[in-house]
């Protein structure tokens, strides 16, 4: 289960942090800004990693979703945040993370500050039980064919049309 009470900073629209707010009350419809990293996954041949969020979440639970997506905590910066959530939820270390850019998100129960990377990998990637469901990589194809059936989160949805609509994934 996820813990209601963790601390996250409460940021404005520049990233800049202004207070802080419970997990409880980030995803409890209070609607304040807290950060967030997400990493879009590729191998070599171009399909992209996704990961199975498990039954157990608050928040789109079992849907499929980015590879890597996590809160940044007090006290951590983008880079450390990222490198530790794709730690953390893929066993993967050795990455070379590009920073395509950031916006706000905005569902009826939160807002967030997604700061969006990329990378190309094609070692092992083992998720973690206690954080996902599963995952596997997806042709682009497959991803296009299942866009707006409920298979995704509607984040991960508008986040892929948002930086890969074009077809340009590398």
């Amino acid at each position: 289960m996820d813990n209601k009470k963790e601390l996250f900073p409460a940021v404005d629209n520049d990233g800049n942090i202004v207070g802080t707010i419970t997990r409880g009350e980030a995803h409890g419809g209070s609607m304040t800004l807290h950060p967030v990293v997400h990493l879009h996954l590729f191998n070599s041949q171009g399909q992209l990693y996704l990961q199975q969020r498990p039954e157990w979440k608050d928040i789109q639970p079992g849907r499929w979703d980015t590879a890597t997506g996590g809160h940044i905590d007090l006290g951590e910066n983008v880079d450390t945040a990222l490198k530790r959530e794709v730690r953390e939820e893929l066993g993967v270390t050795d990455f070379t993370p590009e920073r395509l850019g950031h916006y706000i998100f905005e569902s009826k129960r939160e807002r967030e500050l997604v700061f969006v990377h990329r990378t190309t990998y094609d070692g092992p990637v083992n998720p973690n039980p206690d954080e996902l469901a599963g995952g596997k990589f997806w042709d682009i194809d497959d991803i296009n064919a299942n866009m707006g059936k409920g298979v995704f989160t509607p984040n991960f949805e508008s986040e892929f049309q948002r930086f890969f609509g074009s077809g340009n994934t590398q």
